[in-house]
């Protein structure tokens, strides 16, 4: 069944948690005043602990402006321990919504207002009801691997391998919720895919429903109406083939009048691209799953220019064993569950009918489908197996338990946020690049948070450059559990930004540490800079400061001390950088012994800097001073690439070296670093030449960073009006019109040393040949010497 086939990408998973961090998730939760959330079925299907998350999180983010995701998974990723893929989408309605209760929605539109579950504002909604009717009464996907899960007389999407119930969690529909990519239309918009196999990359970005379209039966309404409340268990109401759509005829009960339905195409939005798709972050087991040096992991996300007030996230954390190959097609329905197989009966030491699934997992050990059976090492809930083979006479035979659930191995978890909105870029704006800076966590200390986490800024190490645009924003709860650990009024939520004190002492590797002329505070302080004093905070005015460190112009007076008088929600609005520098600031509610420490560092640059990481997928990074393309395949492992421009050669010295490139300089200078390409693999390196320049003889030349007193000319040729070249390593590079000799001025010289070569042999070959004429010219000369001198000497 070739549906089967394209959708066994994430069949293969098992137990595990997913928790987004910023924006904040919200497992379910909405302002509950205690640890557990009440409700686990409220908008969506978790399976998360019901610790997690936090009770609000709504903000607005510009469009085209950078959000840091951040999340933890609770058992690895990106590394041996098994196989996973992250998902991130999000989707935007004018009915989603957070709600003002924890009941899940009604299913039934008798118990909402106005008989429409859809403006119900009561209830938390993101998908509608009318999408998760269609579910309800959709047939399933019957060529689905569901092991050893009983789904006989279960024919409907809302069945699947891990809610073989059907159990309802808002409108999610469970099939949808489970597999990626999905085969029906879905109100869902991809953002990124991270896998630990970039080769499927190709067939992610493909299968995207953000650029191929979907295909859905498309049934009469009063149809749909009248089956709305039928048990849907035992048998299904609408086609998920084209064939059988188009077959299906249907008598209308009101008019006699026989109808069809309509296979019909919903086509992919064209103002959407494909994802992104790249190698997944490395993350460790269990300790909240973070990654390289104890981080939570990022993925920085373009918010895309398409505003709305109502939006939200979700991700989707996916990880498999090796026990078998989700990906191949033979993983089937094919070998699902069978019953009274014989196999391995602890209890009796012989063969007991027992309910499996046929997968092959036993023949990586050695062993054929008798043997496997006579040990215990089939596919099934809990099996227990033989680890040696049968004894000796009058020896002790055992077997162990293995503690497999076969509904989790091959499991998806997920979290959502608070609902967002994207907005228009402000007219009057002339920011370059506008970053978000938000908060995470939640009052408490880490045993109370857990699994959410403590405060903390996001993201905590933020670069940018001269020109570009912050935007401060924040958001809390006044309904955390009063017996949470924090300073100022118990259970809620307040945070301020101020700039440390500068450092009293030595800090980092010499040479290696941040120059102290750039540096602004010192993350080993924990008292702030008095207002007066830090006037170059990335040049914000004195009123924007004071707005940060009291919360205004939102609030005015009351008790302010540890800020309890203030809000929850803070919007500093864009603040344009205008100073270079490193600077070091801090919460000062959010810093004492139990929950400290909520200190940020904010580095800013002259010129403009842009990153991104890329792998084996390949990609590319634009700016506008030209291009580096890195083609797939050239780079077995993901890194961070930056590229930094500089307009003039007296800053990229200070960066490289003491000399230029050679000739006239006609592009900028481009700084690369953290590019590393496999042995023999080169990535393409565009610059910008100036008009009246291109047309000139036009070389780009490397300064390596190790030696940076020499550059080195590459190989250059011209394309869509820039030069390139290929280039395997960092460094700064730029283009240059060497002060050589054009073509023309090459060729005339040669003409004249031809002519001049060719009268000289000439002469000399006539004068071999008539001797005479040679003895009478050299007479000649000779004689006009003799009579030069002596006219010479008489003027003397």
């Amino acid at each position: 069944m070739k549906i089967a086939i394209l959708v066994l990408a994430l069949v293969s998973l098992v137990h595990c948690d997913m928790y987004l961090h910023n924006p904040r998730g919200s497992n379910n939760r909405l302002d509950e005043a205690r640890r557990d959330r009440n409700n686990a079925n409220r908008l969506f299907d978790s399976q998360n602990n019901n610790r997690g998350g936090y009770n609000v999180g709504s903000l607005y983010y510009y469009a085209g402006s950078v959000l840091s995701i951040e999340w933890t998974n609770q058992h690895s990723c990106g590394d041996q321990n098994n196989h996973c893929e992250i998902i991130f989408q999000y989707m935007c309605d004018d009915n989603v919504r957070d709600g003002a209760s924890t009941k899940t929605i009604p299913n039934n539109p008798a118990l909402c207002e106005d008989y429409d579950c859809n403006t119900d504002l009561e209830y938390g909604m993101h998908e509608s009801f009318d999408y998760y009717v269609n579910c309800r009464l959709r047939k399933r996907n019957r060529g689905l691997f569901s092991a050893d899960r009983n789904l006989n007389n279960r024919n409907t999407a809302r069945f699947t391998r891990q809610n073989q119930n059907g159990n309802r969690r808002g409108y999610e529909c469970p099939e949808e919720r489970d597999y990626y990519p999905y085969w029906h239309p879905t109100p869902w918009r991809d953002i990124a895919i991270l896998t630990n196999d970039p080769t499927r990359c190709v067939m992610y970005q493909e299968e995207s429903a953000n650029v191929k379209s979907r295909f859905a039966c498309e049934m009469p309404e009063l149809y749909i109406l009248l089956n709305i409340n039928q048990n849907s268990a035992n048998r299904y109401y609408i086609p998920n083939t084209q064939e059988e759509c188009e077959r299906w005829t249907w008598t209308d009960p009101t008019t006699s009048e026989e109808k069809h339905a309509v296979w019909r195409e919903y086509r992919a939005d064209s103002r959407l691209s494909a994802p992104e798709c790249v190698e997944t972050l490395w993350s460790r087991d269990n300790h909240l799953g973070n990654g390289v040096g104890g981080y939570t992991n990022i993925y920085n996300w373009t918010i895309p220019d398409l505003p709305h007030e109502h939006c939200v996230l979700r991700a989707r954390y996916n990880i498999s064993t090796g026990e078998y190959d989700g990906w191949n097609s033979s993983v089937n329905s094919s070998i699902a569950r069978r019953n009274n197989v014989p196999v391995f009966n602890d209890n009796t030491n012989d063969l007991a009918g027992r309910t499996i699934s046929e997968l092959d997992v036993y023949t990586q050990f050695g062993f054929n489908t008798t043997e496997a059976r006579a040990r215990g090492y089939v596919f099934r809930q809990n099996p227990i197996v033989k680890i040696f083979p049968d004894p000796a006479p009058n020896s002790v035979n055992f077997g162990l338990q293995l503690a497999i659930n076969t509904n989790q191995f091959g499991r998806t978890f997920q979290d959502r946020s608070h609902t967002f909105a994207i907005r228009s870029k402000p007219s009057d704006s002339d920011c370059t690049t506008i970053y978000n800076l938000n908060v995470r966590g939640k009052r408490g200390n880490i045993v109370q948070t857990y699994p959410g986490v403590e405060y903390d800024f996001v993201p905590n190490d933020l670069q940018v450059s001269i020109g570009s645009c912050v935007h401060i924003q924040w958001t809390g709860s006044n309904t955390n559990p009063n017996n949470n650990d924090g300073q100022g009024r118990a259970g809620t939520d307040r945070s301020n930004i101020v700039l440390l004190r500068n450092h009293t002492y030595a800090e980092g590797t010499p040479g290696a540490a941040v120059p102290t002329a750039e540096k602004n505070g010192h993350f080993g302080r924990s008292y702030p800079q008095h207002l007066d004093n830090d006037e170059t905070f990335l040049g914000l005015s004195r009123s924007q400061r004071e707005n940060l460190a009291m919360l205004s112009p939102s609030h005015y007076g009351g008790e302010m001390s540890e800020l309890d008088d203030a809000g929850t929600y803070y919007d500093l609005g864009l603040a344009r950088v205008t100073s270079k520098g490193t600077y070091y600031y801090l919460s000062t509610r959010n810093n004492n012994f139990t929950n400290r420490s909520q200190k940020g560092k904010i580095i800013a640059y002259i010129n403009a800097l842009i990153s991104k990481r890329i792998g084996w997928n390949g990609g590319t990074i634009s700016t506008s001073s030209g291009n580096l393309k890195v083609d797939r395949g050239t780079m077995s492992k993901p890194s961070v690439i930056s590229i930094r421009t500089f307009a003039n050669e007296s800053e990229a010295q200070a960066m490289t070296s003491d000399k230029t490139a050679p000739g006239k300089l006609v592009s900028d200078y481009v700084q690369v670093s953290g590019l590393s390409t496999d042995q023999g693999q080169t990535a393409t390196l565009q610059l910008m030449v100036s008009g009246e320049d291109f047309d000139r003889d036009t070389s780009i030349y490397y300064s390596d960073p190790n030696n940076g007193n020499v550059y080195r000319r590459l190989e250059t040729r011209s394309v869509d009006g820039m030069v390139e070249a290929q280039i395997d390593q960092d460094g700064v590079y730029t283009a240059s019109t060497a002060q050589v000799a054009t073509f023309v001025t090459i060729a005339t010289a040669i003409f004249v040393v031809l002519i001049v070569v060719i009268i000289i042999v000439a002469t000399v070959v006539f004068f071999r040949v008539r001797r005479d004429k040679w003895h009478s010219t050299k007479e000649k000369v000779s004689s006009g010497f003799t009579n030069i001198k002596r006219s010479f000497a008489k003027k003397v």
